[in-house]
């Protein structure tokens, strides 16, 4: 025990000699956090009352699932992003075993069509919100060795493949599809900006394509959601109930919202409001006005995320960065875009703002890490 406080206390002193995050990207983050709290107190209320008989009640655990996300900001602010590269291999190890925890029967919980939760101790985690920041610190260490050798197929293309193939296979398997996309969209991101070729990724990108017909294929329900894209009055009431909700609320916002509080949507009409489906809540009760302005402050982040990274003082740094703002924007322009039927929905909270726990502490720690790349950029 004393070792691993020794080890600790040499990993956080190490970082003194960094310069000071980036403060663009904290108060960025600080606002949609803060944002996210006011606007989940509201879209909570009603289910919480119903079903726990406390209005507060899901705002509650959001705030300690935000203070296990802040010691996670802190820790991974402080200790230098480079020892996770001499921890690749676990990374990868530990991304795998999260996803084998959701099939062990008694761990093992359900939520609607998906078998992504676990039970412990009382308290439900989603391993998979968990493997988006381990499988990016691997792919990074990952692709800063093999940057040379990515031209290759049997070095370079093939094994990403392989790697990546395996954690889809998992997530699959739950099914999450949500999260499936999440992390193949950021994998292709960080593999361009790791070197790989354009014709690899149109190769990738045709994979991706034909697993996504074999997966509508497999799994009705995900035909279902672009049918109700193509066409939200098919089956208004089941099948793209939701679908038309979200929209009904999105437009009966209008410019300046009904004003806070004061939505009609989240009174047992849309489902989900507190976790997928927050956002239409956030532009009904705040209108154009407030939603674009979220919006916008997550193109900020991404577009801060992208300058981090051009400063980073290696590719390990780079790599990492674009991923973790990859991930957090293309989640929450997928769960926007879902919401207002420009895509299909695939059921995604939205970062930082959604109710959970799991979503919180994980994108907190990327952040976090993102913070600690800042500390090293060229200059400081």
């Amino acid at each position: 025990m004393s070792s691993v406080i020794y080890t600790f206390k040499k990993l956080v002193s190490s970082s003194e000699k960094f310069g000071e995050s980036d403060k663009t990207l904290l108060v960025v983050v600080g606002v949609i956090v803060v944002f996210g709290l006011v606007m989940l107190s509201s879209a909570s209320s009603v289910i919480a009352y119903n079903t726990y008989d406390d209005s507060y009640y899901l705002l509650k655990h959001q705030l300690f699932g935000l203070g296990l996300g802040l010691v996670a900001f802190w820790f991974f602010s402080q200790v230098d992003y480079h020892i996770w590269r001499q921890y690749a291999l676990w990374m990868l190890i530990t991304s795998v075993g999260l996803l084998l925890l959701v099939f062990i029967p008694g761990l093992a919980g359900e939520w609607g069509t998906s078998r992504s939760w676990i039970n412990v101790f009382g308290f439900s985690l989603q391993p998979s919100e968990f493997v988006k920041i381990t499988f990016l610190f691997y792919l990074a260490a990952w692709l800063e060795g093999r940057k040379k050798k990515l031209a290759e197929i049997s070095r370079g293309l093939g094994p990403f493949v392989v790697i990546l193939g395996a954690i889809a296979l998992l997530l699959i398997l739950q099914p999450d599809m949500g999260t499936l996309t999440i992390i193949a969209l950021a994998s292709l991101a960080v593999y361009f900006i790791g070197g790989g070729g354009i014709k690899h990724l149109v190769v990738l990108v045709l994979l991706g394509l034909v697993a996504l017909v074999i997966m509508i294929n497999i799994y009705p329900y995900q035909a279902n959601r672009f049918k109700c894209l193509l066409d939200p009055s098919f089956s208004k009431q089941e099948i793209c109930y939701q679908i038309n909700q979200s929209l009904i609320a999105v437009g009966s916002g209008g410019f300046w919202g009904r004003g806070l509080g004061a939505s009609r949507q989240k009174f047992s009409y849309l489902p989900q409001a507190q976790n997928d489906a927050i956002f239409p809540i956030i532009s009904e009760e705040t209108g154009f006005i407030f939603s674009t302005g979220l919006i916008l402050l997550y193109l900020v982040l991404f577009l801060k995320g992208v300058s981090i990274a051009k400063k980073a003082p290696d590719d390990f740094g780079k790599i990492l960065a674009v991923g973790i703002v990859s991930w957090i924007t293309l989640q929450a322009l997928i769960n926007i875009g879902g919401m207002v039927n420009i895509m299909p929905m695939t059921g995604v909270p939205l970062p930082m703002v959604s109710y959970g726990g799991s979503a919180m502490l994980a994108a907190l720690a990327s952040v976090g890490t993102l913070a600690n790349i800042s500390r090293q950029e060229k200059g400081n």
